[in-house]
């Protein structure tokens, strides 16, 4: 079974100005996605940065909350993190235990922090990882445009061999809740 995991789509980081790129386009699609798990019971889970230190992204400030464009039910799950691993002293492995899930989707913020790092734990702990591709992003970086970085993890985490999974970077229109991962040559 699939689990979609929605990281850090928090009123912080997306009432930035500017804010992420193609911010409204992304949080369209991971609406669209979450529905569609939803209507295929798959586990829809959304996991929040906080601080540990601070108030700015304190549990329970405003920069804290979900951005209010994504469309939750109380039926989701929801995953505190102080780290850009989103499995790292977190309940996000015993909830998709729980759920039976063994692979991940996964979309959100930000591409070459939290989303690079939680795909990657995510293979090396034996889960299969869809990165939706249109579904993910980033701010612009004084090294490369929001766009570069993007195109550059869509592009070079599908190519890692070595967990033994797979990891594929699928679009979200095409992406599939029902059956078994794609094929890598499903992916892109």
């Amino acid at each position: 079974m699939k689990a979609l995991i929605v990281i850090d789509v928090q009123h912080g980081l997306f009432a930035s100005s500017p804010p992420p790129f193609d911010s409204q386009d992304v949080i369209s699609r991971i609406n669209a996605l979450s529905n569609r798990a939803r209507s295929h019971g798959v586990p829809v889970i959304f996991v929040q940065h906080e601080a540990t230190t601070g108030d700015y992204f304190r549990h329970g400030s405003d920069a804290w909350k979900l951005d209010h464009r994504l469309e939750t039910t109380p039926a989701d799950h929801y995953v505190r993190k102080t780290t850009p691993d989103a499995f790292l002293q977190t309940a996000l492995q015993a909830v998709l235990t729980k759920t039976g899930c063994t692979d991940v989707v996964v979309c959100g913020y930000a591409t070459e922090f939290c989303i690079d790092t939680s795909v990657r734990r995510a293979a090396g702990l034996g889960y299969n990882v869809v990165l939706a591709s249109d579904a993910h992003t980033t701010h612009d970086k004084a090294h490369a445009t929001a766009a570069q970085i993007i195109a550059h993890h869509t592009a070079t985490l599908p190519a890692i061999k070595s967990f033994g999974v797979q990891i594929v970077a699928q679009e979200s229109g095409t992406l599939d809740f029902q059956g078994s991962s794609p094929s890598p040559s499903q992916h892109r």
